[in-house]
Protein backbone atom coordinates (compact mmCIF):
# COMPACT_ATOMS: atom_id res chain seq x y z
CA UNK A 1 0.00 0.00 0.00
CA UNK A 2 1.67 3.12 -1.48
CA UNK A 3 1.25 6.01 1.92
CA UNK A 4 2.13 9.75 1.58
CA UNK A 5 0.47 11.20 4.86
CA UNK A 6 0.92 8.11 6.41
CA UNK A 7 3.13 5.84 7.99
CA UNK A 8 2.93 2.25 8.98
CA UNK A 9 4.78 -0.38 11.09
CA UNK A 10 3.57 -3.57 12.20
CA UNK A 11 6.16 -4.87 15.07
CA UNK A 12 5.26 -8.24 17.08
CA UNK A 13 1.52 -8.07 15.81
CA UNK A 14 1.15 -4.76 17.10
CA UNK A 15 0.79 -1.54 14.11
CA UNK A 16 1.71 1.90 14.60
CA UNK A 17 0.02 4.29 12.21
CA UNK A 18 0.91 7.97 12.38
CA UNK A 19 -0.47 10.62 10.48
CA UNK A 20 2.92 12.13 8.93
CA UNK A 21 2.08 16.06 7.85
CA UNK A 22 3.41 17.77 11.24
CA UNK A 23 3.80 20.91 9.44
CA UNK A 24 0.48 21.51 8.91
CA UNK A 25 -0.19 20.16 12.55
CA UNK A 26 -1.49 16.61 10.75
CA UNK A 27 -4.77 18.29 9.57
CA UNK A 28 -7.10 16.04 7.82
CA UNK A 29 -7.23 16.10 3.93
CA UNK A 30 -9.59 13.94 1.97
CA UNK A 31 -6.31 11.98 0.62
CA UNK A 32 -5.07 11.45 4.65
CA UNK A 33 -8.58 9.97 5.13
CA UNK A 34 -8.80 7.59 1.90
CA UNK A 35 -5.09 6.36 2.89
CA UNK A 36 -6.91 5.91 6.44
CA UNK A 37 -9.69 3.80 5.20
CA UNK A 38 -6.95 1.59 3.31
CA UNK A 39 -4.97 1.06 6.50
CA UNK A 40 -8.02 0.43 8.71
CA UNK A 41 -8.92 -2.67 6.46
CA UNK A 42 -5.54 -3.77 6.11
CA UNK A 43 -5.41 -3.84 9.77
CA UNK A 44 -8.73 -5.72 10.47
CA UNK A 45 -8.08 -8.57 7.80
CA UNK A 46 -4.62 -9.19 8.77
CA UNK A 47 -4.17 -11.97 10.91
CA UNK A 48 -0.78 -11.10 11.85
CA UNK A 49 -2.06 -7.80 13.16
CA UNK A 50 -3.46 -8.34 17.19
CA UNK A 51 -3.89 -4.19 18.13
CA UNK A 52 -3.18 -0.74 16.90
CA UNK A 53 -2.13 2.10 17.76
CA UNK A 54 -3.09 5.62 15.63
CA UNK A 55 -0.82 8.77 16.82
CA UNK A 56 0.51 11.73 14.79
CA UNK A 57 4.12 13.16 13.87
CA UNK A 58 6.18 15.45 15.82
CA UNK A 59 5.34 16.29 19.22
CA UNK A 60 2.47 19.36 18.66
CA UNK A 61 -0.52 17.15 17.03
CA UNK A 62 -2.03 14.31 17.18
CA UNK A 63 -4.17 15.63 14.32
CA UNK A 64 -5.63 19.40 14.60
CA UNK A 65 -8.64 18.88 12.78
CA UNK A 66 -9.43 19.13 9.01
CA UNK A 67 -7.96 21.55 6.68
CA UNK A 68 -9.87 24.75 6.74
CA UNK A 69 -8.48 25.78 3.15
CA UNK A 70 -9.74 23.15 1.22
CA UNK A 71 -13.08 22.90 3.17
CA UNK A 72 -13.87 26.31 2.95
CA UNK A 73 -15.01 26.45 -0.63
CA UNK A 74 -16.75 23.61 -0.38
CA UNK A 75 -20.40 23.00 -1.54
CA UNK A 76 -23.49 21.51 1.04
CA UNK A 77 -22.73 18.54 -0.80
CA UNK A 78 -19.94 18.75 -1.25
CA UNK A 79 -19.68 18.79 2.95
CA UNK A 80 -22.25 16.17 3.67
CA UNK A 81 -19.92 13.67 1.64
CA UNK A 82 -17.07 14.33 3.56
CA UNK A 83 -18.59 13.97 6.56
CA UNK A 84 -20.29 10.93 5.45
CA UNK A 85 -16.79 9.33 3.85
CA UNK A 86 -14.97 10.25 8.03
CA UNK A 87 -18.53 8.78 9.48
CA UNK A 88 -17.62 5.37 7.10
CA UNK A 89 -14.14 5.71 8.35
CA UNK A 90 -14.26 6.15 11.94
CA UNK A 91 -17.20 3.48 12.48
CA UNK A 92 -14.70 1.21 10.78
CA UNK A 93 -12.46 1.86 13.47
CA UNK A 94 -15.11 1.24 15.88
CA UNK A 95 -16.18 -2.00 14.35
CA UNK A 96 -12.86 -3.47 13.77
CA UNK A 97 -12.08 -7.14 15.33
CA UNK A 98 -8.66 -5.32 16.64
CA UNK A 99 -8.71 -2.92 19.20
CA UNK A 100 -7.10 0.87 18.11
CA UNK A 101 -5.53 2.63 20.84
CA UNK A 102 -5.37 6.41 20.41
CA UNK A 103 -2.05 7.96 21.66
CA UNK A 104 -2.71 11.59 21.87
CA UNK A 105 0.44 13.98 21.63
CA UNK A 106 -0.45 16.93 21.12
CA UNK A 107 -4.14 18.89 20.19
CA UNK A 108 -6.42 16.82 18.97
CA UNK A 109 -9.23 19.05 18.02
CA UNK A 110 -12.35 18.67 15.30
CA UNK A 111 -11.78 15.37 13.05
CA UNK A 112 -8.50 14.74 15.60
CA UNK A 113 -10.46 14.74 19.17
CA UNK A 114 -13.63 13.09 16.89
CA UNK A 115 -10.93 10.10 15.39
CA UNK A 116 -9.46 9.88 19.10
CA UNK A 117 -13.29 9.12 20.46
CA UNK A 118 -13.60 6.59 17.83
CA UNK A 119 -10.70 4.66 18.92
CA UNK A 120 -11.74 1.64 21.79
CA UNK A 121 -8.75 3.45 24.18
CA UNK A 122 -7.04 6.76 24.55
CA UNK A 123 -4.00 7.56 26.12
CA UNK A 124 -2.76 10.92 25.85
CA UNK A 125 0.52 12.94 26.80
CA UNK A 126 0.69 15.52 29.31
CA UNK A 127 1.06 18.46 26.58
CA UNK A 128 -2.56 17.06 24.66
CA UNK A 129 -5.08 19.54 24.47
CA UNK A 130 -8.73 18.10 23.07
CA UNK A 131 -11.39 20.29 21.66
CA UNK A 132 -14.32 20.88 18.94
CA UNK A 133 -14.01 24.27 18.06
CA UNK A 134 -16.08 24.10 14.75
CA UNK A 135 -18.44 26.73 16.48
CA UNK A 136 -15.39 29.44 16.25
CA UNK A 137 -15.62 29.01 12.44
CA UNK A 138 -19.85 28.83 12.07
CA UNK A 139 -20.01 24.93 11.61
CA UNK A 140 -20.42 21.98 14.11
CA UNK A 141 -18.38 19.23 14.60
CA UNK A 142 -18.94 16.85 11.64
CA UNK A 143 -17.05 13.68 11.85
CA UNK A 144 -18.97 11.97 14.87
CA UNK A 145 -18.30 14.38 17.40
CA UNK A 146 -22.10 15.48 18.33
CA UNK A 147 -22.59 12.08 18.83
CA UNK A 148 -19.47 10.37 20.29
CA UNK A 149 -18.57 13.26 22.83
CA UNK A 150 -21.97 13.15 24.72
CA UNK A 151 -21.99 8.96 24.86
CA UNK A 152 -17.81 9.16 26.36
CA UNK A 153 -18.86 12.23 28.76
CA UNK A 154 -22.49 13.08 29.08
CA UNK A 155 -24.61 15.47 27.45
CA UNK A 156 -23.65 18.63 29.75
CA UNK A 157 -19.93 18.40 29.71
CA UNK A 158 -20.42 17.57 25.90
CA UNK A 159 -22.46 20.66 25.16
CA UNK A 160 -20.01 23.02 26.83
CA UNK A 161 -17.14 21.87 24.95
CA UNK A 162 -19.15 22.13 21.93
CA UNK A 163 -21.18 25.12 22.42
CA UNK A 164 -17.59 27.53 23.69
CA UNK A 165 -15.37 26.00 21.34
CA UNK A 166 -12.59 25.98 24.14
CA UNK A 167 -9.96 23.58 24.77
CA UNK A 168 -9.43 21.23 27.33
CA UNK A 169 -5.72 20.30 28.80
CA UNK A 170 -5.24 15.92 29.03
CA UNK A 171 -6.27 16.23 33.23
CA UNK A 172 -9.53 17.27 32.68
CA UNK A 173 -9.83 15.23 30.13
CA UNK A 174 -9.20 12.43 32.50
CA UNK A 175 -11.37 14.03 35.00
CA UNK A 176 -14.42 13.42 32.33
CA UNK A 177 -13.65 10.54 31.05
CA UNK A 178 -12.40 11.30 27.57
CA UNK A 179 -9.14 9.66 27.80
CA UNK A 180 -8.00 6.58 29.88
CA UNK A 181 -4.69 7.31 31.09
CA UNK A 182 -2.46 10.43 30.61
CA UNK A 183 1.54 10.00 30.56
CA UNK A 184 4.54 12.36 29.81
CA UNK A 185 5.44 13.29 26.23
CA UNK A 186 8.14 11.11 26.49
CA UNK A 187 6.58 7.94 28.31
CA UNK A 188 3.57 8.09 25.59
CA UNK A 189 4.33 5.84 22.83
CA UNK A 190 5.95 3.06 25.43
CA UNK A 191 2.40 3.24 27.72
CA UNK A 192 0.20 2.55 24.51
CA UNK A 193 2.95 -0.11 23.26
CA UNK A 194 2.69 -1.88 26.34
CA UNK A 195 -1.00 -1.64 26.70
CA UNK A 196 -1.01 -3.11 23.03
CA UNK A 197 1.14 -5.42 24.05
CA UNK A 198 -1.16 -6.87 27.36
CA UNK A 199 -4.35 -6.68 24.91
CA UNK A 200 -2.54 -8.91 21.83
CA UNK A 201 -1.48 -11.09 24.54
CA UNK A 202 -5.34 -12.24 24.47
CA UNK A 203 -7.51 -14.19 22.65
CA UNK A 204 -8.69 -12.41 19.44
CA UNK A 205 -12.16 -13.88 19.52
CA UNK A 206 -13.03 -13.10 22.78
CA UNK A 207 -11.46 -9.08 22.42
CA UNK A 208 -13.67 -9.32 19.32
CA UNK A 209 -16.73 -10.30 21.11
CA UNK A 210 -16.11 -8.11 24.07
CA UNK A 211 -15.72 -5.26 21.30
CA UNK A 212 -19.29 -6.34 19.53
CA UNK A 213 -21.29 -6.60 23.36
CA UNK A 214 -19.93 -3.18 24.36
CA UNK A 215 -20.23 -1.28 21.20
CA UNK A 216 -24.07 -2.82 20.29
CA UNK A 217 -25.29 -3.21 23.80
CA UNK A 218 -24.70 0.80 24.18
CA UNK A 219 -27.41 0.94 21.27
CA UNK A 220 -30.02 -1.14 22.91
CA UNK A 221 -32.02 -0.89 26.02
CA UNK A 222 -30.38 -2.82 29.08
CA UNK A 223 -32.88 -5.30 29.13
CA UNK A 224 -32.38 -6.55 24.98
CA UNK A 225 -28.33 -5.35 25.67
CA UNK A 226 -28.36 -8.21 28.34
CA UNK A 227 -29.53 -10.56 26.09
CA UNK A 228 -27.54 -10.14 23.10
CA UNK A 229 -24.43 -10.40 25.89
CA UNK A 230 -25.51 -13.55 26.97
CA UNK A 231 -25.93 -14.85 23.15
CA UNK A 232 -22.01 -13.44 22.75
CA UNK A 233 -21.24 -15.60 26.45
CA UNK A 234 -22.98 -18.65 25.01
CA UNK A 235 -21.31 -18.56 21.85
CA UNK A 236 -17.55 -17.69 23.50
CA UNK A 237 -18.14 -21.44 24.44
CA UNK A 238 -17.91 -23.24 20.87
CA UNK A 239 -14.51 -21.59 20.70
CA UNK A 240 -11.03 -23.15 20.95
CA UNK A 241 -10.13 -20.03 22.43
CA UNK A 242 -12.56 -20.96 25.48
CA UNK A 243 -11.46 -24.28 25.34
CA UNK A 244 -7.59 -23.56 26.69
CA UNK A 245 -7.89 -20.25 28.17
CA UNK A 246 -10.09 -22.06 31.21
CA UNK A 247 -7.61 -25.48 30.34
CA UNK A 248 -4.68 -22.67 31.05
CA UNK A 249 -6.23 -21.58 34.34
CA UNK A 250 -6.80 -24.44 35.83
CA UNK A 251 -3.49 -25.67 35.09
CA UNK A 252 -1.66 -22.57 36.01
CA UNK A 253 -0.08 -22.10 32.79
CA UNK A 254 -0.23 -19.51 29.88
CA UNK A 255 -2.54 -19.63 27.77
CA UNK A 256 -1.83 -19.99 24.04
CA UNK A 257 -5.01 -18.82 22.38
CA UNK A 258 -5.18 -20.02 18.40
CA UNK A 259 -7.88 -17.55 17.33
CA UNK A 260 -10.51 -19.58 16.76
Amino acid sequence: MQLENLLLEINEGIATVTVNRPAAMNAMTVSTLEELEGVVAEISRNPAIRAAILTGAGAKAFVAGADIAVMRDMTSTQARDLALMAHRIYAAIERSPKTFIAAVNGYALGGGCELAMACDIRVASENARFGQPEINIGILPGFGGTQRLPRLVGKGRALEIILTGEMIDAREALRIGLVNRVTTQADLMDEARKLAAKIASKGLVALKLCKEAVGNGLEMDLTRACAYEAELFGYSFSTTDQKEGMAAFLEKRPAVFRDS
